[in-house]
């Protein structure tokens, strides 16, 4: 049996993930068994040690540079960093893990390990193992020396048949099919293997008697009566039982640690993760403890949720959920929910750990499109603070079959694995720099380094003045009834001619930094069309109605940015959906209904939008691109293209998301090679090096119970290079202009509103009632006030990045520019003395060389 099921799992070992059932593979690469349980692991000679320090008892320098040394545990794969500058070293372990009091079983494992591997079996069950218990206990990896540093291989899950590789029970029916194959010998063995239970007609395995030379001897019997796998599987669909060999499930990966300056690299190579068709890879969690604080340590948490967000040590939070957060959102091929998420998203790959002694910054390199940020507190499974990344290397949908009236739910998995690495670099700050603050001016500053961010502009006759950021809606699709037949016309809210007069309204207040971004204006409404061409919409003023806005925009010294999604679109003519549409890993095509408010949730009974295939991205962008630069704008909005990562697993052409985030690149690119200036909701990281302006920037966090502080660390990135507001006042969760005001200023961002020139009830009954409160009359005096209060103090920090941000008190806060203007605002009902002044209550103080 052992043979015969060897036989058939081997030939389906791969070194990419497949889809369930070999002929389908993609991609895949037939080894041979010696690829995994027959690797040598013996060290040819033990690992020599460049250099030693008494604080590492047991661990050898392997590799250092001017600012870090490294060290690794050759006896348990474990690494350490000292860093030169503060003389503090950093262990991917706690070194006190063997006295934790909480944790226990697996638990207390996991502490000793550098990677958790997550896989399912083929009925959809998850499982866990780690590089500890699950192969550095059986001497199963192998150090090697590499450039700048080591690689550690991980053997995961033993080679040698055990109890559990035989079947847990079986039917009467079988088991006299099988001993009647069989010598008495053979006989004698299966009857101490097995007891029957008449009552139910089958044979259960009698684990307390097989070890030794009686396991052996029951191997044998299956072995001369041919037991195959498919044997197994059939016993295991009559009797109802699933059972997992560890013997078989049998997987392989290397972690590779090298030093590059002053950072850590952490790389695992998506092509050393080798496992069976069997049991496919879903996700690794890699260096989960690298830094953690323990029990008795100050420091917090940095997560990457919205602007940012604080997670404090031991704050007791235990009875919430631990932190867990997709990197760029949800993938809307994998999550169509019916109910919208309100959580942030997060923007960008970095996390870290803040402590007296230091800080570690974590910056995913490769991988992020994939990524997840986990994080939690002492207290709940052991006692250690601790946050780290994990990635999906194949994902598992489920999909469900109806036969005989009853229904059965089977796993389905991509076809292939990621196409990427997992790649993090690990930076150690100390003195000022040990803060969440450092952290920003760091990733600012390698971004910068690395391309990630656009051009800083130091044009001088660029205005001082702050954006104000305005979205005007043109046009939406309205159901209207003739003779009683029902019919659908767009229905004007802001017409060209319209929109001049509410910016030439605005100018005479002195607003003269505006930022226009135009919806609803082509291809028939704010949910226009495809849009492969784009064709004005005439209710609004048509293509003669457009050019003359350019021209009054150009002469007021106005941006304008018509906005346009690229990634989710109506059905409709020049739109394909069984070609175009992205498909789930169920095989049907991504959809997205519109949101009802009153009931919360998706309404399927209008007509879906689709997620567009990141395959036909390009040729959308390059389609829509030679029709829209005829306008001569100078901008362009989108929707959807910086906010939104998709997958597409259509069969035997799947996209994953870390190619479709390549293909978004590659489309931005196409846009900006036309000069236009981009603005763009949202602001992943990718997205970043192409933009001008976002709008609907992260300005909190997602407010998790088990976070403490909202942080602008977006901000801190990106301002001086990006202009950004978060979404509009108008619309808002603020139940007054001051608590807007205020985070407006301690969060450097512009002003920002969205108005309609017609009524409010012309919105009514239509599937745009979420635009509850957007006539411009009711709010271009409040919006002159707003922006000339915020403008009055940003404007002398315009284009200065934020280089510090502390919390005074609480609800206070103090943000530091560049050139040394700082903002103190208070969020209190009461009034605060800071350094001797007193801020009154919802107020702000100034300060600096400026004031």
């Amino acid at each position: 049996m052992r043979k015969a099921r060897n036989a058939l799992l081997l030939t389906c070992f791969l070194v990419t993930i497949v889809l369930v059932g070999c002929s389908e593979s993609t991609g895949s690469v037939e080894i041979d068994e010696s690829d995994i349980t027959g690797l040598d692991y013996t060290q040819e000679q033990a690992l020599q040690a460049s250099f030693m320090d008494e604080r590492l008892d047991g661990m050898k320098g392997v590799a250092e540079n001017d600012h870090l040394q490294l060290f690794i545990d050759d006896l348990t794969g474990s690494i350490a960093v000292l860093h030169k500058d503060s003389d503090e070293i950093w262990h991917s372990n706690p070194t006190d893990r063997d006295e934790d009091s909480i944790a226990s079983g697996v638990n207390q494992d996991v502490l000793s390990s550098q990677m958790q591997i997550h896989f399912y079996n083929n009925f959809g069950q998850g499982s866990v193992i780690n590089t500890f218990s699950d192969s550095v206990q059986y001497d199963q990896y192998k150090i090697e020396e590499i450039t700048n540093g080591v690689s550690v291989t991980y053997q995961f899950g033993r080679s040698e048949r055990s109890v559990e590789d035989l079947p847990l029970m079986l039917s009467s029916a079988r088991y006299e099919e099988i001993t009647s194959r069989l010598d008495d010998g053979g006989k004698r063995a299966l009857l101490i293997a097995y007891t029957e239970d008449t009552e139910r007609e089958i044979y259960e395995r009698n684990d307390s008697a097989l070890s030794g030379l009686q396991l052996e001897r029951a191997f044998m019997a299956f072995d001369d009566a041919g037991y195959t796998e498919e044997d197994l599987e059939q016993d295991m669909q009559e009797l109802n039982f699933t059972q997992e060999s560890l013997s078989a499930r049998n997987f392989q990966a290397t972690i590779e640690y090298t030093l590059d300056d002053d950072s850590l690299i952490v790389n695992v190579p998506v092509s050393s993760i080798l496992y069976s068709e069997d049991y496919p890879v879903n996700r690794i969690s890699l260096m989960r403890f690298f830094g953690a604080g323990g029990a008795d340590d100050e420091g917090s948490l940095f997560v990457p949720d919205g602007s940012g967000a604080l997670i404090h040590f031991n704050n007791g939070k235990t009875k919430y959920s631990a932190y867990q957060q997709s990197v760029y959102g949800s993938d809307l091929t994998m999550e169509l929910s019916d109910y919208e998420r309100t959580e942030q998203t997060v923007r960008l790959p970095v996390f870290g750990i803040i402590r007296d002694e230091g800080a570690l910054f974590g910056i995913i390199e490769e991988g992020a499109s994939v990524a997840t940020i986990n994080a939690d507190v002492n207290g709940r499974v052991n006692s250690y603070n601790y946050v780290y990344p994990s990635f999906y290397v194949v994902n598992k949908g489920d999909v469900t079959l109806q036969a005989n009236e009853q229904e059965r739910t089977l796993p389905r998995f991509q076809e292939a694995p990621m196409d990427s690495d997992f790649k993090v670099r690990y930076t150690f700050l100390n003195g000022e720099e040990a803060s969440y603050y450092g952290m920003a001016n760091y990733y600012r500053e390698y971004l910068e380094e690395t391309n990630g961010l656009p051009e800083k502009v130091n044009d001088e006759t660029l205005s001082d003045d702050i954006p104000f950021y305005l979205q005007l809606v043109g046009s939406i699709q309205k159901q209207k009834h003739f003779a009683g037949v029902p019919y659908k016309s767009l229905e004007p809210l802001t017409t060209f001619e319209q929109a001049e007069d509410i910016v030439s309204q605005l100018q005479e207040r002195d607003m003269t930094n505006i930022k226009l971004n135009y919806l609803g204006w082509f291809n028939s409404g704010v949910d226009h069309k495809v849009p492969k061409s784009v064709s004005v919409d005439r209710a609004i003023g048509g293509k003669s109605g457009l050019h003359q806005f350019v021209d009054f925009a150009e002469e007021k010294g106005i941006t304008l940015f018509p906005e346009v999604a690229l990634l989710n679109v109506n059905s409709g003519s020049g739109f394909n959906e069984a070609r175009e549409a992205s498909r789930t890993l169920r095989g049907m095509p991504a959809t997205l209904y519109p949101m009802d408010l009153t009931l919360e949730r998706r309404d399927r009974t209008k007509s879906p939008s689709y997620v567009l295939s990141p395959g036909r991205l390009e040729a959308y962008t390059e389609s829509m691109l030679s029709d829209f630069v005829s306008h001569e704008t100078n901008g362009i909005s989108l929707r959807d293209l910086a906010d939104q990562l998709n997958s597409d697993f259509r069969k035997n052409n799947q996209i994953d998301r870390t190619e479709s985030e390549r293909i978004s690149v590659q489309a931005m690119k196409m846009i900006h090679d036309e000069n236009l200036e981009i603005m763009a909701k949202g602001g992943n990281q990718y997205a970043l090096p192409y933009l001008s302006d976002i709008i609907d920037a992260p300005i909190s966090n997602s407010g998790f119970k088990i976070q403490d502080e909202a942080i602008p660390f977006y901000q801190m990135v990106i301002r001086g290079y990006i202009d950004y507001t978060s979404t509009p006042f108008n619309l808002s969760s603020y139940t007054n202009e001051r608590q807007y005001v205020l985070k407006s200023l301690e969060f450097g961002a512009g002003v920002h509103f969205k108005w309609i020139h017609e009524p409010n009830y012309k919105l009514k009954d239509t599937e745009y009632n979420h635009l509850y409160s957007v006539n411009y009359e009711q709010w271009i005096d409040d919006a002159t006030n707003i922006y000339h209060e915020i403008n009055d103090v940003l404007s002398n920090v315009r284009n200065e990045p934020i280089v510090a941000h502390e919390k005074l008190e609480e609800g206070v806060y103090k943000t530091v520019y560049n050139n040394g203007i700082y903002v103190v605002v208070n969020y209190n009902e009461t009034a605060v003395s800071i350094d001797g002044m007193e801020i009154e209550a919802q107020g702000y103080m100034t300060g600096g060389e400026t004031f």
